[in-house]
This record gives C-alpha cells, structure tokens and sequence, in this order.
C-alpha cells in the first residue's frame, strides 16, 4: 500500500496521461497492459482471469474493493502495489477527474488465432454467429458493439487490423466490462480475414448500402441464420464511410437495415444491435 504525494513517480508510469488516445493506443499494446475503470470493470476483468499490475485509487475505494484487493494479492499483505492519493493528485496524474472508484493496470492477455478463438466459442462447440468490425476508429461504438454482442447472444467479435483497440479504457468503460465477456481476437489480415471464415463455413454477409443489397428481414429468415448449422459472420463498416469496396466484394451477401422517415443508416452501434437482434439463434 503506497499513499503518494506527488504525480512525480516513476511506479506511476502505466497511468499517466489516460486522455491521451493517440499515445495510449501505441504505449498500451506495447507494454502488454490495458486500463480498467471502475469498480465494477475490475470486478469483471478479475472474474475473467485477468491480472493486474497496480491499482489506483482514492482512500474511500480501498472497502469496496477490499475483497477484490485479497483475492489478486494486492494490499498490505500482497505484491500487487496498491497506489493511493487524493482527488486533486489522481486527477493531475491521469488528466481526468477519477469519479468511477478506481483504475487498475491489468496485463493484456495474448490474442488468439481466429480460427483458435472461433473453435473454442461457446464452450468448444464452435461459434455460430460472429460480429466483424472493419476500422472501427470510435472506442465509445467499439464498447457498444460489444455490449449489444454480449446482450444479444453473438458468440465473438473479430476486428480488423486498423479497428480501435476494444480494450481501451473507454471502450471497456462503455461496454460495462462485456469486452472480457465475449471472445475476439484481432485480424492479422484484411480483408483476407472474411476469405478464411467463408472456408471456415460461414455465410459473411456485409452490412452496406448497395443497389443489390438484400433486407435484413430476408437474411434473417434465410438458412445461413435459420439452418441448424448456419454459421453467420456480419461485417460493420467504420464510422462515415462505412465498409470498404474490398470487404464488401468479398463477402457472400450484401445487407441493409430498411430505413423510413428519408433516414439511410443508423450509427454503427446501433445498427449492429438491429441486426444481432434480427439474427439472433
């Protein structure tokens, strides 16, 4: 248990400039180490087999993750360092006001293969319904994405090699800790990527605007989502511009959500909730 004094301290390293993205994106993968915020995404990255590095927190959090402080061997007794200071201290380190509880600097597990990860889902059975994301650069929409994958039943999220990283402290904040519910893994190459599940027997069916386009009321009454072995892989475009040519033709169908009131899409968080919905088992 170390209570500090000053934001001058190396052992602090992990936590300093959190708002920064563009530095945060290249310093956290690199280190092997993500950030959880909040009492409840600890709770739930510790429940997932994460370990954490170091806590950090103000005094009045130490009770309410006292349990959780014992059971990774931090604290007085443990050899997880447990950093504690005041609010304006906290805040001069992070470069935020740390209103949630507490952060924790875990260690980032390795990724799998996706075919490894895919294999495994659903307690070996094999995953049957995969979301893809394609240079999703918003961490906020990464975390919802993952939230209504988790809520909605979809058995893993793959993401492309450009794609925001989901662990990512908002992304993790936003998806109320489901990020560590929900199997993914990283694409290594792309869009190679959808080639290798189409091998892998899945319908990949791309969420886009085209002129052939079918309604997501067609594929979801189609035998790629209703067949006793349909596997359905759906692919969300980034942010603007939506999916690219390349993903677009190399997947088995192209899919819209039907629009009204002149509106021609939704927000890439939204529309991946109206199609887990849509195709859900």
């Amino acid at each position: 248990m170390h209570r500090l004094t000053t934001a001058d301290d190396e052992r602090l390293h992990d936590y300093l400039r959190l708002t920064d993205v563009a530095l945060r994106s290249r310093h956290e993968p690199a280190k092997g180490l993500y950030i959880a915020e909040s009492s409840t995404v600890i709770r739930r990255a510790v429940a997932a087999g994460h370990r954490p590095r170091s806590f950090l927190m103000a005094e009045r959090w130490l009770p309410d993750l006292e349990d959780v402080l014992d059971a990774v061997g931090a604290g007085p007794d443990g050899d997880v360092p447990v950093f504690v200071a005041d609010a304006e201290l906290l805040e001069s380190v992070t470069g935020f006001h740390l209103h949630r509880g507490a952060l924790a600097a875990m260690h980032r597990p390795p990724l799998l293969p996706a075919h490894e990860l895919l294999a495994g889902a659903r307690g070996g059975a094999g995953a049957r319904r995969v979301a893809v994301l394609e240079d999703v650069v918003d961490h906020t929409n990464v975390g919802a994405v993952f939230r209504s994958a988790a809520g909605l039943g979809v058995d893993a999220v793959l993401v492309s090699p450009r794609c925001a990283d989901p662990l990512y402290r908002r992304s993790v904040r936003v998806s109320m800790g489901t990020v560590f519910q929900v199997p993914w893994t990283r694409l290594e190459t792309w869009p190679g990527g959808l080639a290798d599940l189409r091998a892998d027997g899945f319908t990949v069916a791309a969420l886009a605007l085209t002129v052939d386009a079918v309604t997501l009321d067609e594929l979801a009454a189609s035998p790629s989502v209703t067949g006793p072995e349909s596997r359905l892989a759906l692919v969300l475009g980034t942010e603007g511009d939506g999916l690219s040519r390349g993903a677009v033709e190399a997947a088995d169908v192209v899919v819209r959500i039907p629009m009204a009131g002149g509106v021609d899409s939704l927000n890439v968080a939204a529309a991946s909730a109206v199609a887990f919905w849509a195709t859900r088992a």
